[in-house]
């Protein structure tokens, strides 16, 4: 977690009891249509940003950031927030920007000389609890923060985000499968499935993928099924879960959500668009808002 303050590295437990603050899904659209366009704005500067990805997870992570984090009285929270899917770090990053954590001259450089942000999220930057990129390790690093808070009694939630590739991995299936016999609770995770890795879909590249709850479940965890570009509906879920084991949200999204060209559209994964593609984006943005 991170500190509203700017400049501070990270989010410290508050004095006094921390709350869940006032959801506004009317609010939290209004959000996720700027950040679009502030993501489509830094990306002008670079020869190539990730901006499908971020455009799918928009919604989750504005989600958890705005609706569910707890807050104490001095903006402060004891929650935990991992971007897992490094790659999507743009969502995170315009988030924290919407927050006050990043200024805006520190998100104007990203991805260039100078500046601090880079494609992959790192640690020790304001907002930033771990370093990841490398797919299959943010469960994991979730799962052992929540084990030492029970040992030591601290309260805290972790909230991972993860792509759907990402379950490819043999370690992600690993701590799945351990957290429930450890007694870990308190982790809530979110599938960004937008059927999509870098190079096509993944329910061709790997069609026994699916279905992807029912193999959660398995492995003893909560999992729900939601719109994840639906703030009431990631928000539902989450404040809605049973408790007692680890909750797995699994959000159907679309890549490069809001911008028609970019929809499904592979090559979307990693790139920039042309002023005129810009401008077009900007555009379909726009009009679907004031719809």
């Amino acid at each position: 977690m991170t500190s509203p303050a700017r400049g501070t590295t990270r989010f410290t437990p508050s004095p006094g009891p921390a709350t869940k603050p006032p959801f506004d899904p009317v609010q939290a659209r209004t959000r996720c249509w700027r950040m679009r366009k502030r993501i489509l704005q830094v990306s002008q500067k670079v020869s190539a940003l990730h901006i499908g990805g971020a455009f799918s997870c928009l919604e989750i992570v504005d989600t958890i950031y705005h609706g569910v984090m707890r807050r104490g009285a001095d903006g402060n929270s004891p929650d935990t927030f991992i971007l897992s899917k490094g790659h999507g770090s743009m969502a995170q990053y315009a988030v924290l920007e919407e927050m006050g954590i990043i200024p805006p001259e520190e998100m104007d450089l990203t991805c260039q000389p100078g500046g601090r942000r880079a494609t992959h999220p790192d640690y020790g930057l304001p907002g930033i609890e771990a370093s990841t990129g490398s797919l299959g390790h943010g469960l994991a690093l979730a799962v052992g923060m929540s084990l030492a808070d029970g040992i030591q009694q601290h309260d805290r939630l972790v909230y991972v985000v993860m792509s759907d590739g990402e379950l490819e991995e043999g370690s992600v299936w690993e701590v799945m499968m351990l957290a429930p016999s450890l007694g870990v609770k308190n982790v809530i995770a979110v599938v960004d499935l937008n059927d999509f890795q870098s190079l096509g879909r993944t329910s061709k590249i790997l069609p026994n993928f699916y279905p992807v709850a029912e193999k959660i479940r398995a492995f003893g965890w909560e999992a729900v099924e939601v719109d994840g570009h639906s703030p009431q509906a990631v928000h539902d879920a989450i404040v809605g879960r049973k408790g007692g084991r680890p909750l797995m949200v699994v959000a159907r999204t679309i890549k490069g959500k809001g911008v028609s060209y970019m929809e499904n559209v592979p090559m979307w994964h990693y790139r920039s668009p042309n002023p005129q593609e810009y401008q077009q984006a900007l555009d379909e943005l726009d009009r679907a808002h004031r719809e």
